[in-house]
């Protein structure tokens, strides 16, 4: 039995594909409705899978751009009048385009995140198994979710060999389809490369590596690597995370969730609630970096508790407009990040499309903590940035 499924996003399409593959299926795909409509007509599938939330690329009726993913459904069930069963996967809850689906025919309709096992189960009901072979569903398919968004990470590396976490970010990628994690090379003088590439190895649809061959610091391989991922169509948001992973993935996957639901371009976790209350029981780092904080709100003339926490998501119009040029600091080019924003925005505009989500968990990973020597260093690079973007 044929299964045409329909989504603009390439990392859902190939969950899929390798799902209903391996349940025996022949499975076509494409990432257009133009494509979706010429496709069903010439290959009459037994099954369509489509994601409502597309780009509206058809010169047909005109929807709205969230509905579009409809004109196939519109296409197959009232042009063609067929009776072929159309699946709709999609994270849109807007109970109007839902409705208006099921106006159009659908036969089913899943609400993103959902696991493998649920869509084969799905698929199972509505066409039944194939014939030519049965195929059991492997035991670890409910704990793999095709997620309601897609999200780049660029995970920066500068000789971060021994302190990979290889099983942590294989285990992330496997469970949490719609995730893709681009780990740039700082120019690592140690074994990194090799150890990036052998994590690559079997995931390359998920888990990439951006090769920079001269160390250049920090800020220049967060930025290269955003500038990487926002090139592809097919992720909603992109962001960045340590590869320490002193925030963890639970942290990032909650900023994702707030972005996702709201309407702010940029939210970015702080760390400040986790270094404790009581000043008089921290640590000196803590005390160093409350008064580097305390001082880039000075400069910044807006009230962010921490602007140096190393994971952040934000839309890709934030980073086509914020990191295009080159930072000039090495390390504290998230500061310049909010000093580009303002004098984009405006200072009130700002902080309207940023939000500070604090952290339910972080650490100090070893190897991670900056010396005496650094925070001088930090506060010089502030002093840089003040005198630039004045």
């Amino acid at each position: 039995m044929k299964i045409l499924i329909v989504d603009d996003q390439q990392l859902v399409l190939l969950s899929l594909e390798k799902l209903l593959s391996g349940l025996g299926y022949e499975v076509i795909s494409t990432d257009n409705i133009i494509d979706a409509i010429a496709k069903y007509d010439s290959e009459k599938p037994n099954l369509v899978i489509v994601d409502i939330n597309m780009s509206n690329l058809s010169n047909t009726e005109s929807l709205n751009e969230h509905q579009s993913g409809l004109e196939v459904v519109k296409h197959i069930k009232q042009i063609k009048k067929d009776n072929t069963p159309v699946m709709v996967l999609s994270g849109n809850t807007d109970e109007e385009v839902i409705i208006k689906g099921f106006d159009l025919g659908i036969d089913d309709y899943m609400k993103k995140p959902l696991s493998l096992s649920e869509i084969g189960a799905r698929v199972k009901r509505l066409i039944g198994s194939t014939i030519e072979k049965s195929v059991t569903e492997k035991p670890n398919s409910k704990e793999r979710y095709i997620q309601n968004k897609c999200i780049g990470v660029v995970i920066p590396c500068y000789n971060e060999e021994t302190r990979l976490s290889s099983d942590e970010f294989k285990s992330f990628v496997h469970k949490n389809l719609g995730y893709h994690l681009c780990f740039v090379n700082d120019g690592s003088k140690d074994n990194t490369l090799a150890v990036l590439h052998e994590l690559t190895k079997g995931k390359e649809e998920y888990i990439s590596v951006y090769d920079c061959e001269k160390n250049g610091g920090k800020a220049e391989a967060v930025r290269l690597g955003m500038l990487h991922l926002a090139k592809q169509n097919q992720f909603d948001y992109i962001g960045f995370l340590d590869a320490d992973l002193s925030t963890n993935f639970d942290d990032f996957q909650d900023l994702a969730d707030t972005i996702y639901n709201s309407k702010y371009k940029l939210v970015f976790g702080s760390r400040i609630s986790r270094m404790g209350a009581d000043i008089t029981k921290q640590s000196a780092r803590a005390i160093i970096s409350k008064t580097i904080n305390y001082i880039i709100r000075k400069i910044l003339g807006m009230e962010i508790n921490d602007t140096q926490c190393g994971a952040k998501i934000m839309t890709k119009e934030i980073i086509e407009k914020t990191f295009n040029e080159k930072f000039i600091t090495k390390w504290v080019f998230d500061v310049e990040i909010f000093m580009r924003m303002k004098k984009i925005y405006g200072s009130t505009k700002t902080q309207e499309l940023i939000l500070e989500k604090p952290l339910n968990r972080w650490i100090h990973m070893d190897g991670s903590k900056l010396s005496f020597k650094d925070s001088i260093k930090i506060i010089g690079q502030i002093g840089q940035i003040a005198l630039h973007y004045r």
